[in-house]
């Protein structure tokens, strides 16, 4: 769902741009505010989505004394740098007879699930359905990484102490191991169109499609990723 609303009095910028009050003969010589406001409002209406939540977008009001020459076709923008995320700007350009720039404040806000923590968890912990709950925030407002999914943290590995309340980020999870150091593996070398497999022992923990080192019986050291049920798979 998509929300558009108006904030309050935003200073904008542009050249050229007179403040004064006009007589009505005058207003038909000037661009409408309205006309810009729409083109602004229609951007972001159409540039503004995320899959992962709700979107809603505020557009910064226009100072109505504001007077710029008519243009018959509005261009809106987005600045070099910016995105379409939190506190951020807009620009319309006339690209007519007569060429001017105007910058307008957005806010987008992005409210979907993030799971949080419902406990203090330990390093190395297991994380549980219990653990974690959904809270409703504005993504923008969030630091990077943060997780939206019961499947992107139930059964991963905790790597540091959390406390109640945290909001639970990808780099605070790793994947449980599927080799262990010491263990036996099976090593399987897949070729074009063969497969040999061979014994060994691993030289250090892995978890899934990581690169893990394995020391054969001829003491020869292999590399290979690890994959479920001890198996080190080989790409010669």
């Amino acid at each position: 769902m998509r929300k558009i609303t108006v904030l309050g009095f935003f200073l904008v910028m542009a050249s050229p741009i007179c403040l004064f009050a006009e007589s009505p003969h005058t207003q038909s010589r000037y661009q409408e505010i309205s006309l810009i406001q729409k083109a602004v409002e229609d951007y972001v209406s159409n540039h503004a989505v995320n899959p992962a939540g709700d979107v809603q977008v505020e557009v910064g009001q226009i100072d109505q004394r504001i007077t710029l020459p008519k243009c018959e076709k509005l261009i809106p923008f987005m600045p070099s740098g910016s995105r379409l995320w939190g506190k951020t700007s807009i620009g319309v350009r006339c690209d007519d007879q007569v060429s001017w720039t105007i910058y307008v404040q957005v806010e987008v806000k992005i409210f979907a699930n993030v799971l949080h923590v419902t406990q203090p968890v330990s390093r190395d912990h297991t994380i549980t359905h219990g653990d974690v709950a959904p809270q409703t925030v504005n993504l923008t407002q969030m630091p990077e990484g943060v997780l939206t999914d019961y499947s992107q943290a139930v059964g991963k590995i905790v790597v540091s102490n959390l406390t109640m309340g945290q909001p639970l980020r990808k780099n605070m999870l790793r994947a449980p191991n599927v080799i262990l150091r010491g263990q036996n593996v099976k090593l399987m070398v897949n070729g074009r169109g063969f497969s040999v497999s061979s014994e060994g022992h691993a030289l250090a923990d892995a978890a899934e499609g990581q690169v893990v080192q394995v020391r054969n019986p001829s003491g020869r050291i292999i590399s290979g990723l690890a994959r479920q049920n001890a198996i080190v798979e080989v790409n010669p």
